[in-house]
């Protein structure tokens, strides 16, 4: 490692919104964070609204507090059942050629001396 060109690793605090601080090693001192895993959702397992700069009540006052749902498409009956078609017959096949025996090769003639 190159010396003097890398951030000094501190002790660091890092507090959440909903009051709940941490110790931890970083190369910042202090950071302020908006959820934490004492406050997520996720981790909870308890759902709450994070209101950003009062985007709910914005749409809330906008829509109200009951949004419409759109109205049901009306069910078609299922169709019947096709009756199934018979099975096509297989295509003929062709016989395969019956290979003759092999024949012994003829001896050459040889002319009596």
């Amino acid at each position: 490692m190159k010396p003097k060109i890398h951030p000094k690793y501190v002790e660091s605090t890092i507090t959440c919104a909903c009051g709940n601080v941490v110790k931890t090693r970083s190369t910042k001192p202090k950071m302020n964070v908006d959820l934490c895993s004492a406050c997520h959702p996720f981790f909870t397992g308890k759902m709450h609204l994070v209101d950003t700069a009062g985007r709910v009540e914005k749409f809330r006052r906008k829509y109200g507090d009951v949004v419409p749902t759109k109205a049901p498409k009306p069910v078609k009956p299922p169709e019947p059942p096709k009756p199934a078609k018979a099975p096509k017959p297989p295509k003929p096949r062709k016989p395969k050629p019956v290979a003759e025996p092999a024949q012994p090769a003829a001896e050459p003639e040889t002319k009596p001396e």
